[in-house]
């Protein structure tokens, strides 16, 4: 009777973890085949059949519909170049220039993934509508304040992630390195 409770009791233990993990990896996602530059993160394999099974999970648990791998990829950033967590009621900026793509949108979300509420109703910036200086550089201030030039309201929010979504690009699974795609730089300019 004692061998018939300790086996039951272990297989209670070891089904608890197993849905624990299963469920931690289909919320928060896995480091398998990442690719992280700076602030930012991709999964490249995403849009592909290569895709491994938590990521699998994390796209059917979200409904979101990734980038197919010859469509372009994602890249998403929840801190800036120093790890801080992107916070709403700071100013951020994104700067520097992106990699080489056809078209590329940024935009902010929350952290459940829906798009941070703001009075303007201005969630985005497309690379047809960025001002840009002279070499191509552009600079977008991200702030719950307005500001001048390229300006994204946060709301207030405590925390939101910036996606970037490049389309038509030859950044993929071979990229590697900021030499490979020159990702933008994100810093936290102040906090009131």
């Amino acid at each position: 009777m004692r061998l018939i409770v300790l086996t039951l009791l272990a297989l209670l233990i070891a089904a608890g973890v197993g849905i624990g993990a299963t469920w931690i990896t289909a919320t928060r996602g896995t480091d398998f085949g990442t690719l992280t530059i700076g602030a930012w993160t991709a999964r490249p394999r995403v849009g592909t059949s290569e895709v491994d099974p938590y990521a699998r999970a994390a796209i059917v648990r979200s409904g979101a519909l990734p980038v197919g791998a010859g469509d372009g990829i994602s890249f998403l950033a929840t801190t800036d170049d120093s790890k801080r967590p992107l916070d709403g009621r700071c100013d951020v900026e994104v700067s520097g220039i992106t990699p080489a793509a056809r078209f590329w949108t940024l935009t902010l979300y929350d952290p459940r993934g829906n798009l941070v509420a703001n009075t303007l109703e201005r969630y985005g910036f497309t690379s047809q509508e960025i001002i840009r200086d002279a070499e191509g550089k552009f600079s977008i201030r991200i702030a719950a304040r307005a500001r001048g030039g390229n300006w994204l309201p946060t709301g207030g929010v405590d925390r939101y992630w910036l996606m970037l979504r490049l389309y038509d690009t030859p950044v993929g699974i071979a990229t590697r390195t900021q030499r490979d795609a020159p990702m933008p730089a994100v810093a936290t300019i102040g906090c009131p």
